[in-house]
């Protein structure tokens, strides 16, 4: 099955109150999904977004994930995950790597999974992506946040 994923992830201050959202699209058939957490990093809620996304799915699929994250799609497409790992989760300046239990747990969700990240420009003229951020935004607002 194929199946797209966009994503978003927002944050009132950085630190501060996120959401986050993915819309799952199969066919004709869509599914909107997000969450808030109240203390956290725009670049946590951009990974948990893919995250949740891909825990959405209930059988192996082939997954296009489209997100405005540099820091998701880029630590696939540049292959920063697997220096990291063969680095013992250290930068390749020696520091342990930031959100390295979210970059697990992604690797996790991953699982039996084939898939491919795609960059989009946020704020853009993509529809879902609008969408994801508008969800986002919209779980932060229902919790107290300001964004």
């Amino acid at each position: 099955m194929d199946i797209t994923i966009y994503t978003d992830g927002a944050c009132s201050g950085n630190p501060g109150p996120g959401g986050w959202a993915a819309v799952l699209v199969a066919g004709e058939r869509r599914r909107e999904i997000s969450g808030f957490a109240a203390d956290t990093t725009n670049n946590r809620m951009e990974m948990t977004a893919v995250i949740q996304g891909l825990k959405a799915l209930t059988q192996p699929c082939n997954v296009r994930v489209h997100s405005d994250s540099s820091y998701v799609v880029n630590a696939f497409q540049k292959r920063w995950l697997d220096k990291w790992q063969k680095n013992g989760w250290r930068t390749s300046t020696g520091k342990p790597v930031e959100n390295q239990d979210l970059w697990q747990e992604l690797l996790s969700a991953i699982g039996q999974h084939k898939v491919k990240f795609e960059w989009v420009e946020g704020h853009a003229s993509d529809p879902l992506n609008n969408r994801c951020d508008e969800l986002a935004k919209e779980a932060i607002r229902q919790r107290g946040g300001t964004n």
